[in-house]
């Protein structure tokens, strides 16, 4: 009987690691590159959004979204870098650079809306000089509503409000930067 318990737990805990709903991406390694460094407010990175891409999504999932967050920046409300959503549920990849609304890369039927740059698309990281090290969250959302109809120009926390009431599940990658007092 021990057997049959043992055997029944293994196969159980299996099975939950393997539908656990993930994202990863080969651009992001821990630390924000130039690339991923806005280009305007005193910063002069190359403003490309990482490659991501998410696996076991929970079943009921009819589309997805993806923000990149900033909760150290000091307006007392965060900062929002991006929000891309009305991702199709057979998608599960961005590609470099898909925040660049005008390159037609990212997703067909997807929308970018506004960032808190003051436009749509990816608005790289670009902290205050000496202000230490911040934290980016890339989030997917796996949604339980299959399109969205905002204008391009709705605020980010808005939008971000109505992914969360539609959420199934969110999987998050952290990557840190920082401007020295010195840097550019």
């Amino acid at each position: 009987m021990k057997k049959y318990i043992l055997l029944w737990m293994l196969l159980s805990t299996s099975f939950l690691i393997a539908q656990n709903f993930t994202l990863k991406s080969k651009d992001l390694k821990g630390q924000l590159t130039e690339k991923q460094v806005f280009n305007g407010f005193g910063c002069t990175g190359e403003n490309i959004s990482p490659q991501l891409s998410w696996e076991n999504a929970p079943e009921g999932t009819k589309s997805f979204a993806v923000t990149v967050y900033d909760p150290d920046t000091p307006t007392g409300s965060g900062w929002w870098h991006w929000v891309i959503l009305n991702i199709p549920a057979n998608v599960n990849e961005l590609k470099s650079n898909a925040g660049d609304p005008t390159n037609s890369i990212a997703p067909k039927g997807s929308l970018q809306t506004r960032t808190d740059y003051g436009k749509a698309g990816f608005g790289g990281a670009c902290p205050p000089k000496g202000h230490g090290f911040h934290k980016y969250e890339f989030t997917v959302y796996a949604l339980k509503k299959e399109k969205f109809d905002f204008s391009s120009n709705m605020p980010a926390a808005q939008v971000n409000y109505m992914i969360k009431s539609n959420s199934l599940a969110q999987a998050t990658l952290v990557a840190y930067y920082k401007r020295d007092r010195s840097s550019k």
